[in-house]
């Protein structure tokens, strides 16, 4: 059992690989440009717009597009992502860097080296991160092969032949200020595990509040937390939240990868920063003008021997150094309560035999399982904070996620053991009633419930809005059945999008602008990355963010408007099927959601024959022919 479950996550994350090989291969060979860019992997036809030094003596380019006037295209690049720059036209292999950073029109790369290039433009490949999979497939190999360790015990509570364990619950007293019954009752109960424990977080319900007094209750009791999560993004979330409440946390990975007013607190920063390794800075410099001396030719005749004692001398003054910074970095990693970083961002060479008393997972459900094995092999106990009925993983291969790679591990651990091994939140701080009912019923039980300060507020209660129709009701559903708003599919792409829904999306969106609602409080979200981009084209408003649901996980606005584009007389609505990825987009208002869709294509799936149901039932429903009377 224990040799084949490993086994097969091992095959899955070659699937894995594959898929992502071929992905790449497609986007680079893609027959223009612009097909390139609507894959999402690609920018082109960019130039160097500002270039500076920093972050551990790496290279920062700022690249943005030849016409300076123009915005970069929707893009799957992100802060983090492996990139290759490579010369517009050419065949050469490029540059490797990581996302530091993208703005509307301009993206930030690092990298080790300086891009040497004779071509006025460029382009920008998204790659595969090797050092990320490796890592995983050496944790994945290390939890097999454990015998006799507390590696070992958890992967046999994990695969369910070791039952886990609770002890009697601790008594503390809350930490944070504004912390409710229902989550401190979910930290009691991760306290009381001895193996593993799972924080089921719903939309809305402080997750992250959460996870954040538990460390701290960890932390007060002297004890040490590894806390990672999938992306830098959510790592650096929960980061931001742990220094703000005081704690001592540092923060691994690349500085490019982290937000920039976190990186003084990152390893490297520490360490660059600190006085005793400036020493060091010095004995290299040093060292390297004593051997550049030691091979000049000069006109006297150097004494016998003398230009090997300098390069000796230069030799042991690079060892010092390397001694003094060694011995910075464990200062540094033995000081400190929390390390944070992403679940594949922990480096063996760095940690060495280090322990933790806990591993704490935040967004567990985001991580394939192979990748969560990793960061165990550090510590003794294991919590895993997320919400499975939110977007799963998102998996490349269709063969690896047909048989399974996109479970993640706290949905398989419930599924196998059962619900005794988590806790739920279940009062929301998020949504009006009336938006968060259907989720709550439909995907957990009805469970969830609003708090009396969001029960029922509306954008008419915000300073400076209209009350009328639109601000004054918390749900509106627009049906364009029978109206032909038909899905079309993307030139030279793969996607799809719906030019009439997404021209009644700007109605709507000015709707709201005209009612006194600030830009920056809508947001407009997309399950198709065609639309996605159609929208951004067609929205004047800078301040709207414009978003796909996989990039709208963890947000939240005032006004949120849905197109769900599928529109066809088949009733097939391709991933829209995968209902985690709606639960999503409908949680992410607070006082407004708007969704616009074709009633006569969706309701053939049972889950959208509900959600129109319910949309009737509290009087939300509304024909677009109603919106062509106006």
């Amino acid at each position: 059992m224990t040799t084949h479950h490993f086994q097969q996550l091992i095959h899955w994350l070659e699937l894995e690989a594959e898929a992502e090989k071929q992905q790449a291969l497609r986007d680079f060979q893609r027959r223009s440009p612009s097909a390139a860019e609507a894959a999402g992997g690609t920018l082109t036809n960019l130039v160097i717009r500002d270039e500076d030094a920093g972050l551990g003596e790496r290279i920062l380019l700022t690249l943005g597009k030849r016409n300076q006037t123009l915005s970069l295209p929707w893009t799957r690049l992100g802060p983090g992502s492996p990139v290759i720059l490579s010369e517009e036209g050419a065949h050469s292999e490029g540059w490797r860097g990581i996302v530091s950073r993208i703005q509307k029109d301009s993206i930030q790369v690092a990298f080790s080296q300086w891009p040497e290039s004779e071509r006025p433009s460029f382009r920008l490949d998204r790659s595969s991160d090797e050092v990320s999979r490796q890592r995983q497939r050496q944790g994945l190999e290390k939890a097999a092969a454990a015998s006799g360790s507390r590696l070992a015990e958890l992967r046999d509570v994990l695969l369910g032949s070791r039952t886990p364990t609770f002890r009697g619950p601790d008594s503390p007293q809350p930490l944070g200020r504004f912390i409710n019954e229902s989550q401190f009752e979910a930290v009691r109960f991760a306290l009381s595990a001895d193996d593993i424990a799972i924080l089921h977080g719903p939309p809305g319900t402080g997750k992250t509040t959460t996870v954040v007094e538990l460390i701290r209750q960890i932390t007060k009791r002297g004890e040490r937390v590894l806390a990672v999560a999938p992306s830098n993004i959510a790592v650096d979330n929960l980061f931001e939240r742990l220094l703000a409440a005081g704690e001592k946390a540092i923060r691994l990975g690349h500085p490019a990868r982290v937000l920039p007013e976190l990186r003084e607190h990152t390893l490297d920063l520490l360490v660059e920063n600190d006085s005793e390794v400036k020493v060091a800075r010095k004995l290299v410099r040093e060292a390297h003008s004593l051997r550049d001396h030691a091979a000049r030719f000069t006109r006297a005749k150097p004494e016998r021997g003398a230009r090997q004692a300098m390069r000796q001398e230069a030799k042991l003054m690079l060892a010092d150094a390397r001694k003094i910074e060694d011995m910075v970095i464990a200062r540094l990693l033995d000081g400190a309560h929390i390390l944070c970083a992403t679940v594949t961002g922990l480096d063996r060479s760095l940690i060495g035999e280090r322990r933790f008393d806990w591993c704490i997972v935040d967004e567990a459900n985001q991580t394939t399982e192979a990748a969560a094995w990793g960061p165990l092999q550090y510590a003794d106990r294991l919590v895993l904070a997320g919400d499975h009925k939110q977007l799963a993983p998102t998996i490349l291969s269709t063969q690896a996620a047909a048989q399974g790679f996109s479970v993640s591990l706290p949905e398989r651990l419930l599924n196998q053991l059962g619900a005794g091994i988590s806790r739920q939140l279940t009062i929301q701080y998020r949504m009006n009633r009336a938006i968060m009912q259907f989720p709550s019923d439909e995907l957990y039980e009805g469970s969830l419930r609003a708090d009396a300060s969001v029960e029922n507020h509306l954008l008419q209660d915000l300073p400076g809005v209209i009350a009328n129709e639109l601000t004054g009701t918390p749900v509106t559903f627009i049906d364009t059945a029978g109206a032909n708003y038909e899905e079309e599919s993307e030139p030279e792409g793969d996607s799809l999008l719906n030019p009439l829904e997404a021209e009644l999306v700007v109605k709507k969106l000015e709707a709201l602008l005209a009612a006194g609602l600030p830009p920056a409080a809508i947001a407009v979200i997309a399950p198709y990355s065609a639309q996605v981009r159609l929208l951004r084209q067609l929205i004047p408003h800078s301040e709207v963010e414009v978003d796909s649901v996989d990039g709208f996980q963890g947000r939240e606005k005032e006004a949120v408007i849905v197109s769900l584009v599928r529109s066809n007389r088949e009733t097939e609505i391709g991933f829209l099927a995968d209902i985690r990825r709606m639960n999503v987009a409908l949680t992410r208002a607070r006082r407004k959601l708007i969704v616009i869709g074709d009633s006569a294509t969706i309701v053939a799936h049972p889950f959208y024959r509900r959600m129109v149901d319910y949309f009737e039932a509290i009087g939300a429903y509304h024909s677009v022919w109603e919106e062509s009377d106006e």
